[in-house]
């Protein structure tokens, strides 16, 4: 059985709490203003792209070949399709290479 500790009570609390007014405070500043100036709008269409290499990076480093090479092969399909292709073509890559090489 684990212990109770307050103070990773009151960690959690105050990470829900920061996460929480950075989400809210965004989205007031944003909703004052009458015109969003060029560079925040720019900031704001580059955010999917970071999110994404945010998590398709570190599974490329540090996954297999498997993973490097379905990554790979979803990135080629992309550049021509849309993502519903690109995901079905890196999922079959993993899994056919999963179920052939063990």
């Amino acid at each position: 059985m684990t212990q109770f500790d307050p103070h990773m009570v009151l960690l959690i609390f105050a990470a829900a709490v920061v996460t929480y007014l950075t989400r809210i405070g965004g989205f007031i500043l944003i909703t004052r203003m009458t015109r969003i100036p060029p560079r925040i709008e720019a900031a704001l269409n580059a955010v999917p792209a970071a999110v994404l290499t945010t998590l398709v990076a570190p599974a490329f480093f540090i996954g297999g070949w498997d993973v490097k090479v379905s990554l790979l092969v979803a990135l080629l399909v992309g550049l021509r399709f849309s993502s519903t292709p690109m995901l079905i073509a890196g999922w079959i890559v993993v899994m056919a290479w999963r179920y052939l090489a063990g």
